[in-house]
């Protein structure tokens, strides 16, 4: 029973709070850090559980009162009354009961990339990164470019940049992989509609503790600042290329005139591939990992197409059609996209959890 399953919990819990209070703790404030940590991660499940308990509590009560004459009716109503709540209640629970991504509470860095379609794709990296910057502005998080590679058309061969919030990369997690578009460009006379293609990867950001980089094992080259915008930033050379010799990862960076800005950026990107590659590794079996992310940048493979003349956006991972591309894509209103993915990653999980 579901029932069963939530009394270690609660048992944990009360464990936890006779600990916090004990004296040996808390002259410890690394252990009651810790210890304070895990309470306030189970307080959810245990608050719910308590109040799923107390449900089944007063209906096993209501049906003993069915065998008093006097108190039927009355016994009747209260079940009619409980009884539809538990479904309800025993679905919250569930959720509450699979297994946490380490990884949803951190900071993302994105990386957009053009593929197939020239400027067409470049062009839609572009869009695409405002419509998340829309979003963050949404949720309340900030965007903080970490590299770009501007194209001839206006758009980006490929822009890198750092989403910090709240729950970013539990949300953003679903954009990795390939992101199709369809659309008239602003140079076609005859009207014709162009396909073209953009990989997005969406990796967790991390901190020295986690990723430690050995500086030799690193090759680091400094060069005059190139392409769009040179101007402003390749009097010196102030452009960075960092090559980490054993894993073959390389990043550049020349988008600020600072070349210790430019290498502590292009650092940080380099730890976010590094960790997320040892994800890949330790996760082989996860459908979600970087390889099938970011694919081969053509239109196969594809999560999601953005038809411009319908006005239309499919998910093609849970066949999701909206019409509201123009709402969606201006307004950053991706969560019309994302609340379903969520729902449908939940209830494959507590599908899998035999929950």
């Amino acid at each position: 029973m579901l029932a069963d399953k939530l009394t270690p919990f609660i048992n944990r819990y009360n464990e936890l709070s006779k600990l916090l209070s004990s004296p040996d703790i808390t002259s410890d404030i690394k252990r009651m850090t810790n210890l304070s940590k895990e309470q306030s991660a189970l307080l959810k499940i245990v608050e719910k559980a308590k109040e799923y308990k107390s449900l089944l509590a007063q209906i096993s009560e209501a049906k003993v009162m069915l065998g008093d004459s006097e108190m039927f009716e009355m016994a009747k109503e209260e079940i009619k009354e409980l009884e539809p709540q538990i479904p309800k209640i025993e679905e919250e629970i569930k959720l509450l009961l699979l297994p946490k991504d380490p990884n949803d509470d951190r900071n993302i860095i994105v990386e957009l990339r053009a593929g197939a379609g020239g400027d067409e794709a470049a062009i839609f990296v572009g869009d695409l990164f405002d419509a998340y910057t829309r979003y963050a502005e949404l949720k309340g998080w900030n965007v903080e470019l970490l590299s770009t590679s501007p194209s001839d058309s206006g758009g980006y061969k490929e822009l890198i940049a750092l989403i910090k919030g709240d729950q970013v990369y539990s949300r953003l997690k679903y954009e990795g992989g390939t992101h199709r578009v369809q659309r008239v460009p602003a140079t076609e006379s005859q009207g014709r509609v162009h396909t073209s293609a953009i990989t997005v990867a969406v990796m967790p950001e991390v901190d020295d503790i986690e990723i430690q980089i050995n500086e030799n094992d690193l090759k680091i080259d400094v060069m005059r600042s190139s392409g769009c915008g040179g101007q402003s930033v390749n009097t010196t050379d102030s452009a960075v290329r960092i090559t980490h010799l054993p894993s073959g990862i390389v990043v550049t960076n020349q988008d600020q005139k600072s070349q210790h800005k430019n290498k502590e950026k292009a650092m940080k990107v380099l730890k976010a591939r590094l960790y997320d590659r040892q994800m890949q590794e330790a996760q082989a079996k996860d459908s979600a990992n970087r390889s099938a992310q970011v694919g081969t940048g053509d239109r196969s493979g594809r999560i999601r197409t953005y038809n411009y003349p319908q006005n239309r956006i499919s998910d093609h991972r849970i066949t999701l059609t909206l019409y509201r591309l123009n709402e969606i894509m201006g307004g950053g209103l991706l969560d019309e996209i994302i609340e379903p993915l969520i729902a449908d990653h939940q209830a494959k999980i507590v599908e899998a959890a035999g929950l």
